[in-house]
């Protein structure tokens, strides 16, 4: 049991609120527990952030940077410890978890880069803009990437002089834990960076508070349309939301078929299927060599699933907990009901942890299949004439996260791009590839046009406008109606 769970003004505080566990959901057992943040201390925390906010945007950019910098050096100093909390509440391989801590140190350059290029401010004549901090800044962080995704809120905040309040996953707070320390440790002033765990509840009163300023949140749609509500009728306050995807992948007539099959693996497998641009749809043309799918389906059945540990390295480890092995469970029956016929069978592989099997159905010719994202390795194949009917099918989708292409033709690829309905579309690459140098978002239920990655720093500050002259003079013609004294 975490005695002080919760991080507010620099010191570590105890909670009041109900008692929650992280499982290892390699092995069942429980890792973590502690007390939700309860409304109580919610207000402390917010309290705690605007008493800091204005002494924070205050500092020079450059000594904001330092800081941001100092946590960075210190990721890499220990990776390893940070990259074995990764593994242990949400699952993911060695190899997996270092590289997300990896990728948190890059974070940095691109943070910097993009507040330089995109919040600088500018004049022109007398006229100008200048970029202000929106204020105490809530982040809602996810179970799949605990570390990288946060931290592609806190860190951009942070440097254009917000405050945070970081409310991670009830599914992985031993990460969030270990990640405040090391902003702890490095020298971050006391209420800049605050922590609180929980679950809905406390999402609910952190989102509810009129404190917030902003609040970031990547997660489900679902939990993203109850946010947008909380939201309704505070025009003042600015809702960033990165949500989910029910994806496309296409592919059509590669002349390279293993390596097709190995990029549609690592689109729908990877993570075990719990990334949210993971391809859910796999669209395939007529003429594509029908040996495809027997690579595609070989290379399934091969995958090494396993614990963290474990060596040689497994490609994935398992779902996040025993619900969600319900869930895909569930899925795979919804589809045999609705007609879909299995070409792989995904089933559960050790009672009571979170590992599955990939699954694969072919959907050609069902009709009333739901829209909806299954967060695992379940995969649908829908046989397609050509690219026409492949770009109407990804873009029949109340969701617009990502899509891609795997093909010869530039042509074809360049009219994906211009076609395809998502806010990241790959081609030849795996679908669930991301740069932090580009932005990373979605349209529809996949979020509400505000991108993170390098366009996060957009939602982190407000243009003023500004007009200005040395001094005030008389004009050379008087104002309509104007009388001035003797």
């Amino acid at each position: 049991m975490i005695d002080a769970p919760h991080f507010i003004g620099g010191r570590w505080v105890a909670g009041s609120g109900a008692t929650f566990s992280s499982i290892d959901p390699s092995t069942g057992q429980t890792i973590w527990s502690g007390n939700a943040a309860d409304a109580a201390t919610v207000d402390t925390a917010v309290v705690a952030a605007q008493k800091a906010a204005s002494g924070w945007a205050a500092l020079d950019v450059a000594a904001r940077e330092k800081h941001l910098g100092n946590f960075a050096a210190l990721l890499g100093k220990y990776t390893d410890r940070l990259a074995e909390a990764i593994s242990r509440d949400v699952g993911k391989p060695r190899w997996e978890a270092t590289q997300e801590v990896q990728i948190m140190v890059m974070k940095l350059d691109h943070t910097i880069r993009a507040f330089r290029e995109r919040s600088a401010g500018y004049t022109a004549a007398n006229a100008g803009v200048r970029y202000r901090p929106l204020g105490v800044i809530a982040v809602l962080g996810p179970f799949n990437f605990p570390g990288h995704l946060p931290n592609g809120h806190i860190m951009p905040a942070l440097l254009a002089g917000n405050p945070v309040i970081f409310k991670p996953s009830d599914k992985a707070p031993l990460v969030a834990q270990e990640t405040v320390r090391i902003w702890e440790e490095s020298g971050l002033p006391a209420g800049v960076l605050n922590l609180l765990q929980g679950g809905v509840e406390t999402a609910t009163v952190l989102a509810s508070h009129p404190g917030v300023n902003g609040l970031f949140f990547t997660g489900s749609s679902r939990a993203g349309l109850a946010l947008s509500k909380v939201f309704a009728g505070t025009p003042e306050r600015l809702l960033a939301l990165e949500m989910g995807g029910n994806n496309a992948l296409v592919v059509d007539a590669p002349s390279d078929l293993v390596a097709a099959a190995l990029l549609t693996v690592q689109s729908a497998f990877q993570s075990a299927g719990q990334r949210c641009n993971c391809a859910r749809r796999l669209l395939v043309t007529r003429r594509t060599d029908p040996k495809f799918l027997d690579h595609l389906f070989e290379i399934s059945r091969s995958l090494n699933i396993g614990t963290p540990e474990m060596t040689p390295e497994p490609f994935c480890g398992p779902l996040i907990s025993a619900e969600a092995v319900e869930a895909f469970l569930r899925a795979q029956n919804d589809l045999k009901r609705l007609g879909g016929r299995v070409l792989l069978g995904g089933s559960a592989l050790k009672p009571g942890t979170g590992f599955v099997s990939p699954a694969i159905f072919d959907v050609t010719g069902v009709e009333g299949l739901p829209d909806e994202e299954t967060f695992g390795p379940l995969l649908t194949v829908r046989f397609v004439e050509d690219l026409d009917e492949a770009i109407r099918e990804a873009n029949a989708t109340r969701y617009g996260l990502a899509a891609g292409l795997i093909s010869d033709d530039p042509a074809g690829c360049e009219r994906f791009r211009r076609e395809a309905r998502a806010g990241v579309i790959n081609c030849n690459l795996p679908l669930n590839a991301a740069s932090s140098a580009v932005p990373f978002g979605g349209l529809g239920l996949s979020g509400n046009f505000r991108p993170s990655a390098y366009f996060a720093i957009d939602s982190c500050v407000y243009p003023v406008a500004t007009l200005d002259a040395d001094r005030a003079v008389l004009p050379g013609q008087l104002p309509a109606g104007v009388n001035l004294p003797a």
